[in-house]
């Protein structure tokens, strides 16, 4: 009787609401300031009467702990890392970054419903929450969701005030001790949403939309929409309108059904002479559906999409829109550096510009759900994504990981992840899972089909892939030979094997390389090395160096050229990040942040870039130099000479005197993509390259000179005007530098930040994986003559001006346009 009670309370609702407001459509609303935030467990802290007077006021996004400070102890962990093949505990430091992280922390806000009417219905979307998020509405428990990574949504209409007025949201999140294999973040990190319906409407990622078939010529669309309280056998009309990136109308429908509880409602659609959606053309399209109950409008809802065609081809490879490529990817953990994990649109778009540049196309989510913001970036620019959620299954890698939970909720996440992002055009691929020990258990291969079946079930467009590393387990106990698209987690060694033993034909290099290196730091002699080790805790951008279970990126490059049935490669990684600062993991602190990353930690480009955009930009010339040239207390001696170009030939000279040409060749696997001067004697001036194309025609050249004593600060921002919305970002290179303007390579000095007018500073980093400064204070050490500081627009339209300067040193300084 009760269940019929509430049916009938709610049909009669729908009904006197359908009449009385049927053209008060959805409405958004970013639940972004104005929330108090306090460290520390409060047992009443849910409840209407508690005073957060004395709380810190915040805006969302928020990670609590990217103010440090850093410290040895607040991560130290002593155990054995088997991912990294350590057999024994031991005492690992910086591991997720020596940031305090850990603990409980509460976050309370007040929100109101405009023009609230009985009948509306009112739910709240987290697009994350690090971690174990209890979240309550004026008192009451509203839901608990564990995992930190993923997006989640629920209708608290039932929870809220009579009026819709004065509602207390309250959210309190604990993250434990050894529950990450790197940094985190912790709080409201991600965005917090109030969506605002009639009581017939489309849930949250209430729409899946595919593209059945696809040519040049036309293309066919089908979307599928759920909506929910719909009386039983009610007459629904939809009116569907596909609309390209330019406004115009090219395709729509308009359709009734009388609808079954819980029935979708589908509509088929042909697009003429579509424009495709691929890396080099990231066209979108918009499906705006009407929803009309009695002809009265209830709904508007937008499904964005891309057409584009998938294949994976055996012993052929990957397709896009009918013609073979290779991923050209990168791994990426979530954190943007020294703003921690809080996000942001411009910094993730500053990311994505500088990965671009290099040609690379694609990413992998690694090893966790995007933020959505992250994915929306992908598909305006031109990424392919490989969408992870898990690092951990049912067994554990950390004490306190994802394991806890995965039996009772990695159904649950797994659906979230898929209806939030399986319209996304950037989307080509879904990984179950990262490295999990469960892939050398006999039964393992029982849990990787119950997720991959869950991918397949609600989202049958797309393939699923798993980053494996135990390549003898997974090629022997049948968990790879089970997986759509078997992926291998470094072990190129081994892809040959793997592409004979394995029925699908086809390998991804789902995680690549691992070579380290810090910028602007280069050790002598100059050889291969594998988890080489120095007094001053820094690896050498000679690219030369590697850990244990990985390799150099010539093997790699080779592969994908070598060998059709490779689908290319996601390197570890594109950025360097918070903890794992391999090989300084063990009782070396300092370290406390990657050295792994194409880019460092403040966006600026290693040597490693270059070679990266030397093999992938087919686009722009590339031609790059290393290592700088100041090397006092070094003439005479020996001090190599590489350049990174996408040209066959390049000729050195060192002032004047050359040093004989260069080919690439096939001698060994670094010769075929770089060019290696190895006996070059220093001596301060210049050293100057001259590049040659393929019918030995010079082409370009290039030179860097011994820099003088340091003069001058020079500021060079990434955009020269923001948006007066409180959040966009300009990025600004700082750079000591010589009378002429030439980077001094070696300067370590203390710069110190002032902003006036529309903005402030944000924070600050050097890329140096040793350096305590903290981010968020105006002051920041060079390291090896450059930094990058970040800059704030104000919600107010002016002029930001920014100064940097340091003791005995012109000072630098810029104005960007906030408008």
């Amino acid at each position: 009787m009760n269940n019929k009670k509430t049916f009938l309370l709610l049909l009669l609702s729908i009904l006197s609401f359908h009449f009385s407001n049927a053209q008060n459509i959805r409405k958004s609303i970013l639940l972004d300031k104005n929330w108090k935030f306090s460290k520390g467990d409060f047992k009443e802290a849910n409840q209407i009467g508690f005073s957060d007077q004395k709380w810190e006021t915040v805006t969302i996004p928020h990670d609590w702990a990217i103010y440090g400070p850093f410290d040895e102890n607040n991560d130290v962990q002593k155990v054995a890392i088997t991912q990294n093949e350590e057999k024994e505990a031991k005492r690992q430091t910086g591991r997720t970054g020596g940031l305090p992280y850990m603990g409980v922390g509460w976050y309370r806000t007040s929100f109101n419903i405009p023009n609230y009417q009985k009948g509306q219905r009112i739910s709240l979307v987290f697009d994350g929450a690090m971690s174990e998020a209890h979240v309550s509405v004026n008192g009451k428990e509203a839901i608990f969701w564990p995992y930190g990574y993923n997006s989640f949504t629920i209708d608290v209409t039932d929870l809220l005030t009579n009026d819709g007025q004065k509602n207390l949201l309250s959210v309190r999140l604990e993250n434990k001790d050894q529950s990450s294999r790197w940094y985190p973040g912790a709080g409201l990190y991600r965005n917090v949403h109030l969506i605002i319906t009639n009581p017939i409407h489309v849930p949250v990622w209430g729409t899946y939309l595919t593209t059945p078939f696809v040519s040049k010529e036309y293309a066919s669309v089908r979307l599928e929409t759920k909506l929910e309280n719909v009386p039983n056998k009610s007459e629904i009309r939809i009116e569907t309108t596909i609309i390209d990136k330019n406004g115009k109308t090219v395709s729509s429908k308009n359709d009734t059904r009388k609808l079954n509880h819980g029935e979708a409602f589908v509509q088929n659609f042909i697009v003429n002479n579509p424009t495709l959606w691929s890396p080099e053309s990231p066209n979108l399209y918009q499906a705006v559906s009407n929803v009309y109950l009695k002809d009265q409008l209830v709904d508007t809802y937008t499904t964005r999409f891309g057409v584009r065609d998938i294949k994976f081809i055996a012993d052929k490879g990957f397709f896009l829109n009918g013609e073979q490529r290779k991923f050209q990817g990168v791994c990426n953990h979530h954190d943007l550096g020294p703003l921690g994990t809080a996000i942001n649109v411009a910094a993730l778009r500053r990311q994505l510009t500088l990965l671009k540049d290099m040609g690379c196309d694609a990413i992998r989510t690694a090893h966790n759900m995007p933020a959505p913001e992250l994915v929306a970036l992908c598909d305006e620019m031109g990424f392919m994504m490989m969408i992870e959620p898990f690092d951990e299954w049912d067994k554990a890698k950390c004490k306190n990981g994802y394991h806890r939970f995965f039996k009772e909720w990695a159904e649950k996440d797994m659906v979230n992840m898929l209806h939030h992002y399986r319209n996304n055009a950037s989307v080509i691929l879904w990984s179950i899972g990262n490295e999990v020990p469960t892939q050398c258990s006999p039964e393992g291969y029982k849990v990787a089909k119950f997720l991959q079946d869950i991918c397949h079930r609600e989202d049958p467009s797309r393939l699923v892939t798993c980053g494996m590393d135990q390549v003898s387990c997974v090629l022997e106990n049948g968990f790879a030979n089970m997986i759509d698209i078997p992926g291998f987690n470094y072990r190129v060694n081994r892809y040959d094997e793997a592409f004979r033993k394995l029925s699908q034909n086809m390998v991804l290099g789902s995680e690549t390389t691992s070579t380290v290196s810090s910028r602007g730091i280069y050790k002598f002699p100059v050889e291969k090395k594998s988890d080489a080790v120095y007094d001053d805790h820094q690896s050498s951008s000679y690219d030369f160096e590697y850990c244990s279970w990985s390799n150099l990126p010539d093997e790699d490059f080779a592969m994908a050229d070598d060998k059709t049935w490779t689908l290319g490669q996601f390197v570890w990684t594109g950025f360097d990040y918070l903890g794992e600062p391999n090989p300084y993991s063990i009782n070396a602190w300092p370290n406390h942040s990657s050295l792994f990353g194409i880019i460092d930690l403040a966006s600026l480009p290693k040597d490693r870039y270059y070679l990266y955009r030397s093999i992938w930009n087919k686009n722009s010339e590339t031609l790059h130099i290393l290592p700088h040239w100041n090397w006092e207390g070094k003439e005479g001696q020996n001090v190599p000479v590489f350049v990174y170009t996408n040209y066959p030939t390049a000729e050195l000279f060192v002032n004047g005197k050359s040093y004989g040409k260069q080919t690439k060749n096939d001698a060994t696997k670094q010769s075929r993509y770089r060019l290696m001067w190895m006996d070059v004697k220093y001596e301060p001036g210049e050293v100057k390259v001259v590049a040659f194309d393929k019918d030995g025609k010079k082409v370009a050249e290039k030179s860097i000179y011994t820099a003088g004593k340091a003069h001058h600060l020079e500021l060079i921002p990434d955009r020269t005007e923001m948006q007066p919305d409180g959040k966009d970002l300009v990025y600004v290179t700082v750079r000591m530098v010589d009378a002429a303007g030439r980077l001094c390579p070696t300067d370590q000095s203390l710069i110190q930040f002032s902003t006036s007018g529309a903005g402030n500073y944000k924070a600050s980093a050097n890329g140096d994986p040793t350096c305590l400064d903290l981010f968020h204070l105006p002051k920041m050490h060079l390291f090896n003559g450059q930094l990058t500081a970040i800059l704030q627009a104000s919600e107010k339209a002016g002029k930001l001006t920014f100064e940097a300067k340091t003791s005995g040193i012109k000072t630098g300084k810029i104005v960007v346009d906030v408008k």
